[in-house]
């Protein structure tokens, strides 16, 4: 075969000799093309019988990976504040929700909604579709939450068994947590009076203020707690609360003046009178008034409360109950404030606390029907005729 092949060579060798150079040029072009051709044949060969794995390569540089279904197993996913849409993509991609990063940054940047994803946990599913992980965290459905509301007025006490009948965190868990309100985030310098009665640095009372809650369901009671103490003080920062009586209060301590807006929520059913109580709070302890005692059954309540004995209408509390020397909440026969506040104070009557009732000389208030409408006096014997209409309008009194 080899003798074969060189013997046409020599034929083809012996043809061409004495041939102008031109032909040989034109016969090599033609050769090299002939070639090319042929090569672009078994490329295109090739291309076809590997065409899906090509562009499946391809496909990979150029589209993200991304899943096709709806998802399958529960996957319980959190998103932080302040995260971007990579930030939130690797936290999906690493449950495997998400196929990748990159899938779930295109579909968050295709829905114009996405900027609205707000913190907190979802109940997403393993395997979803990125544009279908975006949707989900928009739902406000699928966020997984503990949802809580605390009245105004509630004592800690109260505070705690509502916690716990809501998130199932022990009762026992929140009081041992409470303990260090400091550590909570009560800010040191709110433990600080006046009046030269000392706060008690480990007394929450008065710091978890009464709102609606999302609280995480993972948190546990001390995470439960700082995120009341941290809505605190927030809601104190809106109302500039410190700075305002600081500057109007005449020297009153802002935790004073957070124990006379406790006393306004317990005392006053409206509103508009939580400015004019926390008024005759401070003419009764601060001002011209005989014993400076605020004479008050609320408080003697809530030493009752707090102490396990259970509260009592106020015709039904003992002289021995409303004078117990041992109470120190005793406002009867003990001058000035009680040691700390009495419940927590929604905004109305924090707001009456720092800005009470210019221009209103009263020293007594009572409720005069069932509505919840005060009336007001100067002396004693107003505070008989207020009485006396009270127990007209069917007030249990006399």
């Amino acid at each position: 075969m080899l003798d074969d092949l060189d013997a046409v060579l020599e034929e083809e060798q012996q043809a061409t000799e004495g041939e102008p150079q031109h032909r040989n040029r034109k016969a090599g072009r033609a050769g090299r093309s002939t070639i090319a051709f042929f090569l672009s044949l078994v490329l295109l060969g090739l291309l076809a019988g590997g065409g899906w794995f090509a562009y499946s390569k391809v496909k990979g540089i150029f589209v993200a990976d991304d899943y096709s279904g709806p998802g399958g197993a529960e996957a319980i996913v959190e998103v932080k504040s302040g995260q971007s849409a990579a930030d939130i993509g690797t936290t999906l991609y690493d449950q495997k929700v998400v196929a990748s990063v990159d899938a779930f940054v295109d579909a968050a940047k295709d829905n114009t909604r996405s900027k609205n994803i707000q913190a907190g946990w979802y109940k997403l599913k393993v395997g979803m579709k990125a544009a279908d992980a975006v949707a989900l965290l928009l739902d406000p459905n699928a966020r997984w939450v503990t949802k809580v509301t605390l009245p105004e007025g509630l004592s800690y006490q109260q505070t705690f068994e509502k916690l716990s009948e809501v998130t199932k965190i022990p009762v026992a868990d929140f009081e041992k947590a409470a303990k260090d309100p400091v550590g909570l985030g009560v800010d040191p310098s709110w433990f600080t009076r006046s009046d030269g009665k000392k706060a008690d640095r480990t007394d929450i009372e008065g710091f978890l203020y009464p709102a609606t809650y999302e609280l995480s369901p993972k948190a546990d009671a001390t995470g439960v707690l700082k995120a009341i103490i941290a809505n605190f003080n927030a809601e104190m920062n809106q109302l500039e609360f410190v700075s305002t009586v600081q500057k109007t209060r005449g020297g009153v301590s802002p935790y004073q003046a957070l124990i006379v807006a406790s006393i306004a929520q317990a005392e006053a059913l409206k509103d508009e009178d939580m400015p004019k109580v926390s008024r005759v709070v401070y003419n009764r302890a601060y001002g011209d008034f005989a014993c400076h005692c605020l004479g008050l059954d609320s408080t003697v309540n809530y030493w009752l409360r707090i102490t396990g004995k259970g509260t009592k209408a106020s015709e039904h509390l003992t002289n021995a109950e409303l004078h117990n020397p041992k109470n120190p909440y005793n406002t009867h026969d003990k001058p000035g404030l009680p040691p700390g506040p009495i419940g927590n104070p929604g905004k109305a009557a924090l707001k009456g606390a720092m800005s009470p009732t210019n221009n209103f000389p009263y020293y007594f208030f009572i409720s005069i029907d069932t509505k919840g409408t005060m009336a007001y006096g100067k002396t004693g014997a107003d505070h008989d005729k207020n009485r006396l209409l009270a127990c007209q309008n069917g007030i249990p009194l006399c």
